[in-house]
């Protein structure tokens, strides 16, 4: 088992090295053959920072892509496509992962051979689909991902063979592509999620208010509707279904603005 990481990386310079100290510092980085550094046209000094780094610790085998800016789809997909490893784990530039986060995956992956793609939480989230508590290895189903969008992009390991298959992100998708990906992979593999906390979600950050492309709330929406409005046309959920989730969604988005103002209120003041 080769495992590629492939990160993302645009105008990182205050948070690549601890991304890639996270890798460094894996306690099964003999598993790790590569990592595949996506320069997504950085305009700080993110990629000195990246060259220097891999200078200095020449026992890690770092690739460096540069590319003109395209968005985070196309820096995981130019990486995925470069990438030797059979198995693929992706890491944002801004997130990091806890010393044993493929140590447990790989353990897990073992004892579950049918697994194509792994993933789990972030930042002590406790993951809840509508009643139903998931507290231990659960593979996933479409309308589960429909409902809550799960898992963080950082927590996932996955078969390269499906990125060979079906291909990777849509690129045209700036908000809630990687639930867009995860759809598809859902509807022809086996997709589990692990309920161990393994990742530092954007330095402790929400999923959603905070800043970055989850920062923009109506965004998050309309890439919510683009997704399950392509699974109501390929016909992987029913009219019913989808009706349900227009509704579902719309509440979500003005539940968070809601949590988003209040917590400006209370952070900054009226």
């Amino acid at each position: 088992m080769k495992i590629s990481v492939v990160i993302p990386m645009y105008n990182s310079r205050e948070t690549i090295v601890d991304a890639l100290n996270s890798i460094k510092n894996q306690t099964a980085i003999n598993y790790i053959c590569e990592i595949i550094v996506v320069n997504d046209g950085s305009t700080d000094d993110s990629l000195e920072i990246v060259k220097e780094y891999a200078q200095q610790n020449p026992d890690l085998t770092i690739k460096i892509l540069n590319k003109a800016n395209g968005g985070v789809s196309s820096a995981r997909n130019r990486g995925i496509e470069l990438a030797s490893g059979d198995w693929i784990a992706l890491l944002d530039s801004d997130d990091e992962w806890l010393p044993r986060k493929i140590e447990v995956q790989i353990g897990i992956i073992s004892q579950s051979p049918e697994i194509d793609f792994l993933g789990g939480p972030f930042n002590g989230e406790e993951l809840r689909i509508l009643w139903k508590k998931i507290d231990t290895l659960y593979k996933a189903s479409v309308r589960d991902i429909c409902i809550k969008n799960f898992p963080q992009p950082s927590t996932v390991i996955f078969k390269k063979k499906i990125y060979d298959e079906i291909g990777g992100f849509d690129e045209t998708q700036n908000y809630c592509e990687d639930a867009n990906y995860f759809l598809k992979i859902c509807s022809k593999y086996n997709l589990y999620y692990y309920p161990e906390l393994l990742i530092v979600y954007g330095r402790g950050k929400r999923g959603f208010g905070d800043s970055g492309l989850s920062a923009n709330l109506s965004g998050m929406y309309k890439g919510t509707v683009k997704n399950i409005k392509e699974l109501l046309f390929r016909r992987e959920i029913g009219y019913f279904f989808y009706i349900f989730l227009r509704i579902f969604n719309f509440i979500k988005y003005i539940r968070r603005i809601l949590i988003v103002k209040y917590y400006k209120y209370f952070r900054f003041g009226d």
